[in-house]
Protein backbone atom coordinates (compact mmCIF):
# COMPACT_ATOMS: atom_id res chain seq x y z
CA UNK A 1 0.00 0.00 0.00
CA UNK A 2 1.19 3.53 -0.78
CA UNK A 3 -0.49 5.14 2.22
CA UNK A 4 -1.80 3.73 5.47
CA UNK A 5 -5.38 4.88 6.01
CA UNK A 6 -5.90 5.51 9.70
CA UNK A 7 -8.87 5.98 11.98
CA UNK A 8 -8.18 7.84 15.23
CA UNK A 9 -10.31 6.97 18.25
CA UNK A 10 -9.76 9.55 20.99
CA UNK A 11 -8.46 12.99 19.99
CA UNK A 12 -7.37 14.43 23.33
CA UNK A 13 -4.25 14.25 25.52
CA UNK A 14 -1.86 11.61 24.25
CA UNK A 15 -3.20 11.69 20.68
CA UNK A 16 -3.20 15.46 20.41
CA UNK A 17 0.11 16.09 22.14
CA UNK A 18 2.06 13.02 21.05
CA UNK A 19 0.96 10.68 18.26
CA UNK A 20 -0.64 13.32 16.01
CA UNK A 21 2.61 15.33 15.97
CA UNK A 22 4.41 12.31 14.54
CA UNK A 23 1.73 11.04 12.18
CA UNK A 24 1.24 14.42 10.51
CA UNK A 25 4.89 14.30 9.43
CA UNK A 26 4.63 10.86 7.79
CA UNK A 27 4.00 11.22 4.06
CA UNK A 28 2.71 7.64 3.85
CA UNK A 29 -0.08 8.14 6.40
CA UNK A 30 -3.56 9.41 5.62
CA UNK A 31 -5.94 9.97 8.53
CA UNK A 32 -9.35 9.49 6.97
CA UNK A 33 -11.62 9.21 10.05
CA UNK A 34 -11.58 10.55 13.61
CA UNK A 35 -13.83 9.92 16.61
CA UNK A 36 -14.16 11.72 19.94
CA UNK A 37 -17.13 12.63 22.16
CA UNK A 38 -15.90 16.23 22.48
CA UNK A 39 -16.74 18.23 19.35
CA UNK A 40 -13.85 20.68 19.61
CA UNK A 41 -11.28 17.91 19.86
CA UNK A 42 -12.57 15.79 16.99
CA UNK A 43 -12.99 18.82 14.74
CA UNK A 44 -9.47 20.07 15.50
CA UNK A 45 -8.02 16.65 14.70
CA UNK A 46 -10.01 16.44 11.48
CA UNK A 47 -8.69 19.85 10.42
CA UNK A 48 -5.11 18.90 11.23
CA UNK A 49 -5.19 15.88 8.94
CA UNK A 50 -7.90 16.92 6.49
CA UNK A 51 -10.02 13.96 7.56
CA UNK A 52 -13.41 13.95 5.85
CA UNK A 53 -15.24 11.57 8.17
CA UNK A 54 -15.84 12.71 11.75
CA UNK A 55 -17.67 10.65 14.38
CA UNK A 56 -18.90 11.24 17.92
CA UNK A 57 -17.59 7.95 19.28
CA UNK A 58 -15.93 4.68 18.35
CA UNK A 59 -19.28 2.96 17.81
CA UNK A 60 -20.20 5.38 15.03
CA UNK A 61 -16.78 4.98 13.46
CA UNK A 62 -16.96 1.18 13.42
CA UNK A 63 -20.56 1.25 12.16
CA UNK A 64 -19.51 3.24 9.08
CA UNK A 65 -15.93 2.10 8.43
CA UNK A 66 -14.47 -1.25 7.42
CA UNK A 67 -11.28 -2.87 6.18
CA UNK A 68 -12.20 -1.43 2.78
CA UNK A 69 -11.85 2.13 4.09
CA UNK A 70 -9.28 1.75 6.89
CA UNK A 71 -5.96 -0.05 7.24
CA UNK A 72 -5.55 0.44 11.01
CA UNK A 73 -6.80 2.39 14.01
CA UNK A 74 -5.22 4.23 16.92
CA UNK A 75 -7.10 3.87 20.23
CA UNK A 76 -6.25 6.63 22.71
CA UNK A 77 -8.98 6.72 25.34
CA UNK A 78 -9.05 6.86 29.14
CA UNK A 79 -8.62 3.60 31.12
CA UNK A 80 -12.33 3.07 31.80
CA UNK A 81 -13.44 3.74 28.20
CA UNK A 82 -12.24 0.41 26.81
CA UNK A 83 -15.48 -1.45 26.19
CA UNK A 84 -15.71 -3.07 22.77
CA UNK A 85 -13.21 -0.55 21.39
CA UNK A 86 -10.58 -3.15 20.53
CA UNK A 87 -12.99 -6.03 19.90
CA UNK A 88 -14.76 -4.14 17.12
CA UNK A 89 -11.41 -3.43 15.48
CA UNK A 90 -10.66 -7.16 15.65
CA UNK A 91 -14.06 -7.97 14.16
CA UNK A 92 -13.18 -5.76 11.19
CA UNK A 93 -9.69 -7.22 10.90
CA UNK A 94 -8.05 -3.86 11.65
CA UNK A 95 -4.58 -3.68 13.25
CA UNK A 96 -4.52 -1.29 16.19
CA UNK A 97 -2.20 0.67 18.43
CA UNK A 98 -3.66 1.29 21.87
CA UNK A 99 -2.35 3.54 24.60
CA UNK A 100 -1.57 2.32 28.12
CA UNK A 101 -3.14 1.26 30.37
CA UNK A 102 -5.02 -0.79 27.77
CA UNK A 103 -7.93 -1.45 30.14
CA UNK A 104 -8.67 -1.93 33.82
CA UNK A 105 -10.51 -5.17 33.04
CA UNK A 106 -8.06 -8.09 32.88
CA UNK A 107 -10.81 -10.44 31.69
CA UNK A 108 -11.48 -8.18 28.72
CA UNK A 109 -7.75 -7.97 28.02
CA UNK A 110 -7.47 -11.77 27.99
CA UNK A 111 -10.34 -11.97 25.50
CA UNK A 112 -8.63 -9.40 23.28
CA UNK A 113 -5.37 -11.39 23.34
CA UNK A 114 -7.22 -14.56 22.33
CA UNK A 115 -9.12 -12.84 19.53
CA UNK A 116 -5.99 -11.09 18.21
CA UNK A 117 -4.18 -14.43 18.06
CA UNK A 118 -7.07 -16.03 16.19
CA UNK A 119 -7.08 -13.24 13.60
CA UNK A 120 -3.27 -12.95 13.58
CA UNK A 121 -3.61 -9.19 13.80
CA UNK A 122 -0.78 -6.71 14.23
CA UNK A 123 -1.11 -4.82 17.52
CA UNK A 124 0.99 -2.38 19.52
CA UNK A 125 0.73 -0.80 22.97
CA UNK A 126 2.20 2.61 23.76
CA UNK A 127 5.16 1.61 25.92
CA UNK A 128 7.30 4.22 24.25
CA UNK A 129 10.37 3.74 26.48
CA UNK A 130 11.12 0.45 24.71
CA UNK A 131 12.03 2.53 21.65
CA UNK A 132 14.51 4.82 23.43
CA UNK A 133 18.08 4.73 22.15
CA UNK A 134 19.47 5.17 25.69
CA UNK A 135 17.24 2.36 26.97
CA UNK A 136 18.64 0.12 24.24
CA UNK A 137 22.10 0.94 25.56
CA UNK A 138 21.12 -0.27 29.03
CA UNK A 139 19.59 -3.45 27.64
CA UNK A 140 22.66 -4.15 25.51
CA UNK A 141 25.06 -3.54 28.40
CA UNK A 142 23.51 -5.91 30.94
CA UNK A 143 24.51 -9.23 29.28
CA UNK A 144 28.17 -8.14 29.37
CA UNK A 145 28.23 -8.47 33.16
CA UNK A 146 27.59 -11.20 35.65
CA UNK A 147 23.86 -11.00 36.38
CA UNK A 148 22.45 -9.98 39.72
CA UNK A 149 22.07 -6.86 41.77
CA UNK A 150 19.76 -4.24 43.16
CA UNK A 151 17.60 -1.99 41.02
CA UNK A 152 16.02 1.23 42.22
CA UNK A 153 13.33 2.97 40.20
CA UNK A 154 11.11 5.99 40.74
CA UNK A 155 8.48 8.09 38.99
CA UNK A 156 7.59 10.89 41.36
CA UNK A 157 5.86 14.21 40.86
CA UNK A 158 2.54 15.93 41.18
CA UNK A 159 -1.07 15.06 40.42
CA UNK A 160 -1.88 14.90 36.67
CA UNK A 161 -4.88 16.98 35.67
CA UNK A 162 -6.90 14.27 33.94
CA UNK A 163 -10.21 13.41 35.58
CA UNK A 164 -9.66 9.68 35.93
CA UNK A 165 -6.60 10.17 38.17
CA UNK A 166 -8.80 11.15 41.13
CA UNK A 167 -9.89 7.60 41.95
CA UNK A 168 -7.97 4.35 41.93
CA UNK A 169 -11.03 2.63 40.48
CA UNK A 170 -10.80 4.78 37.33
CA UNK A 171 -7.03 5.03 36.90
CA UNK A 172 -5.74 1.83 38.49
CA UNK A 173 -3.40 3.81 40.73
CA UNK A 174 -0.20 5.55 39.72
CA UNK A 175 1.73 2.30 39.26
CA UNK A 176 -0.82 1.08 36.72
CA UNK A 177 -1.57 4.41 35.02
CA UNK A 178 1.73 6.33 34.90
CA UNK A 179 4.61 4.38 36.39
CA UNK A 180 3.61 1.38 34.31
CA UNK A 181 6.24 2.66 31.86
CA UNK A 182 9.04 1.85 34.30
CA UNK A 183 7.27 -1.33 35.37
CA UNK A 184 7.32 -2.39 31.74
CA UNK A 185 10.93 -1.26 31.48
CA UNK A 186 11.89 -3.65 34.28
CA UNK A 187 10.32 -6.56 32.41
CA UNK A 188 12.04 -5.47 29.21
CA UNK A 189 15.44 -5.42 30.93
CA UNK A 190 15.23 -8.33 33.38
CA UNK A 191 12.58 -10.70 32.07
CA UNK A 192 9.50 -12.05 33.81
CA UNK A 193 9.18 -11.41 37.56
CA UNK A 194 8.79 -14.13 40.18
CA UNK A 195 6.97 -12.16 42.86
CA UNK A 196 5.90 -8.71 43.99
CA UNK A 197 5.28 -7.20 47.39
CA UNK A 198 3.90 -3.66 47.60
CA UNK A 199 2.71 -1.06 50.07
CA UNK A 200 0.93 2.25 49.62
CA UNK A 201 -0.07 5.31 51.62
CA UNK A 202 -2.83 7.91 51.47
CA UNK A 203 -3.63 11.03 53.47
CA UNK A 204 -1.06 13.55 52.24
CA UNK A 205 -3.31 14.86 49.47
CA UNK A 206 -6.34 16.54 51.06
CA UNK A 207 -9.12 18.87 50.04
CA UNK A 208 -10.01 16.97 46.88
CA UNK A 209 -13.51 15.54 46.69
CA UNK A 210 -13.67 11.84 45.81
CA UNK A 211 -9.87 11.54 45.71
CA UNK A 212 -8.65 8.11 46.80
CA UNK A 213 -5.59 7.45 44.64
CA UNK A 214 -2.45 6.47 46.54
CA UNK A 215 -0.18 9.38 47.44
CA UNK A 216 2.79 7.07 47.12
CA UNK A 217 3.56 3.37 46.81
CA UNK A 218 6.57 1.08 46.85
CA UNK A 219 6.78 -2.25 45.05
CA UNK A 220 9.55 -4.81 45.57
CA UNK A 221 9.81 -7.10 42.54
CA UNK A 222 11.93 -10.26 42.38
CA UNK A 223 13.38 -11.47 39.09
CA UNK A 224 15.49 -14.45 38.11
CA UNK A 225 19.30 -14.19 38.12
CA UNK A 226 19.31 -12.54 41.53
CA UNK A 227 17.85 -9.18 40.51
CA UNK A 228 15.54 -7.39 42.94
CA UNK A 229 13.90 -4.10 41.97
CA UNK A 230 12.31 -1.50 44.23
CA UNK A 231 9.95 0.75 42.28
CA UNK A 232 8.61 3.90 43.93
CA UNK A 233 5.62 5.92 42.71
CA UNK A 234 4.46 9.24 44.14
CA UNK A 235 2.07 11.98 42.99
CA UNK A 236 1.83 14.31 46.01
CA UNK A 237 4.90 16.49 45.42
CA UNK A 238 4.81 20.13 44.34
CA UNK A 239 6.88 21.20 41.36
CA UNK A 240 8.10 24.37 43.06
CA UNK A 241 9.82 22.23 45.70
CA UNK A 242 11.62 20.21 43.05
CA UNK A 243 11.21 16.60 42.03
CA UNK A 244 13.80 13.97 42.98
CA UNK A 245 15.34 11.42 40.61
CA UNK A 246 13.02 9.72 38.13
CA UNK A 247 14.19 6.67 36.21
CA UNK A 248 16.12 3.51 37.04
CA UNK A 249 19.41 2.83 38.80
CA UNK A 250 20.97 -0.60 38.37
CA UNK A 251 23.78 -1.68 40.72
CA UNK A 252 25.76 -4.56 39.23
CA UNK A 253 28.83 -6.19 40.76
CA UNK A 254 31.24 -4.17 38.60
CA UNK A 255 29.13 -1.32 37.20
CA UNK A 256 26.34 1.04 38.12
CA UNK A 257 23.89 2.19 35.45
CA UNK A 258 21.67 5.24 35.74
CA UNK A 259 18.80 5.72 33.32
CA UNK A 260 17.27 9.18 33.70
CA UNK A 261 13.71 9.16 32.51
CA UNK A 262 13.70 9.68 28.72
CA UNK A 263 16.87 11.77 28.99
CA UNK A 264 20.14 9.86 29.38
CA UNK A 265 22.01 6.73 30.40
CA UNK A 266 25.19 6.77 32.51
CA UNK A 267 27.53 3.80 32.93
CA UNK A 268 30.04 3.95 35.80
CA UNK A 269 32.89 1.62 36.77
CA UNK A 270 35.93 2.12 38.97
CA UNK A 271 37.81 3.26 35.85
CA UNK A 272 35.43 5.54 33.98
CA UNK A 273 32.00 7.13 33.74
CA UNK A 274 30.25 7.48 30.39
CA UNK A 275 27.03 9.44 29.85
CA UNK A 276 24.94 9.28 26.69
CA UNK A 277 22.11 11.74 26.02
CA UNK A 278 19.00 10.71 24.17
CA UNK A 279 19.41 11.43 20.45
CA UNK A 280 16.24 9.97 18.94
CA UNK A 281 12.57 10.75 19.55
CA UNK A 282 11.20 7.45 20.85
CA UNK A 283 7.65 8.47 20.00
CA UNK A 284 8.47 8.93 16.33
CA UNK A 285 10.19 5.54 16.34
CA UNK A 286 7.22 3.88 18.06
CA UNK A 287 4.69 5.28 15.57
CA UNK A 288 6.98 4.66 12.58
CA UNK A 289 7.43 1.04 13.65
CA UNK A 290 3.67 0.48 13.84
CA UNK A 291 2.97 2.13 10.49
CA UNK A 292 5.73 0.11 8.81
CA UNK A 293 4.31 -3.08 10.34
CA UNK A 294 0.86 -2.33 8.94
CA UNK A 295 2.34 -1.64 5.50
CA UNK A 296 4.44 -4.80 5.40
CA UNK A 297 2.17 -7.13 7.35
CA UNK A 298 5.16 -8.00 9.56
CA UNK A 299 4.79 -7.06 13.23
CA UNK A 300 8.09 -8.56 14.40
CA UNK A 301 9.72 -5.16 15.01
CA UNK A 302 6.94 -4.00 17.35
CA UNK A 303 8.44 -4.13 20.83
CA UNK A 304 5.21 -4.22 22.81
CA UNK A 305 2.39 -6.13 21.11
CA UNK A 306 -0.84 -6.44 23.08
CA UNK A 307 -0.15 -9.93 24.45
CA UNK A 308 3.22 -8.88 25.87
CA UNK A 309 1.85 -5.61 27.25
CA UNK A 310 -0.80 -7.56 29.14
CA UNK A 311 1.98 -9.17 31.20
CA UNK A 312 3.03 -5.72 32.40
CA UNK A 313 -0.57 -4.79 33.19
CA UNK A 314 -0.97 -8.00 35.19
CA UNK A 315 2.17 -7.17 37.15
CA UNK A 316 0.71 -3.78 38.02
CA UNK A 317 -2.51 -5.35 39.24
CA UNK A 318 -0.56 -7.95 41.22
CA UNK A 319 1.19 -5.07 42.98
CA UNK A 320 -2.20 -3.51 43.70
CA UNK A 321 -3.38 -6.83 45.14
CA UNK A 322 -0.36 -6.89 47.41
CA UNK A 323 -1.11 -3.34 48.57
CA UNK A 324 -4.66 -4.36 49.43
CA UNK A 325 -3.88 -7.67 51.15
CA UNK A 326 -0.46 -7.04 52.65
CA UNK A 327 0.73 -10.29 51.08
CA UNK A 328 3.57 -11.14 48.74
CA UNK A 329 2.09 -12.18 45.37
CA UNK A 330 3.76 -15.03 43.52
CA UNK A 331 3.66 -14.70 39.76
Amino acid sequence: MDKVRLGLIGCGGIMQGFHAKHLVEFDDVEVVAVADPIEERRDAMARLFGAQRVYRNHTELYDHESAATLDAVYICVEPTAHTDTELRAIDLGLPFLVEKPMTLDLGLAETIVKRVAEKKLITAVGFQDRYLDVFDMVKDELPRHRPGGLVYGAWVGGIPGVWWWQKKSTCGGQLVEQNIHLLDGLRYLFGEPKSVYATCSRGIVTGREDYDTDDHSTAVIEFDNNYTATLVSACYLKKEHGYPFCGLRVFLEDMSIEYRLRTSATFSTDKETRTFMRQLDQGVTEDRTFIDAVKSGDGSRIRSPYADALKTLKLGFAANESMETGKKILL
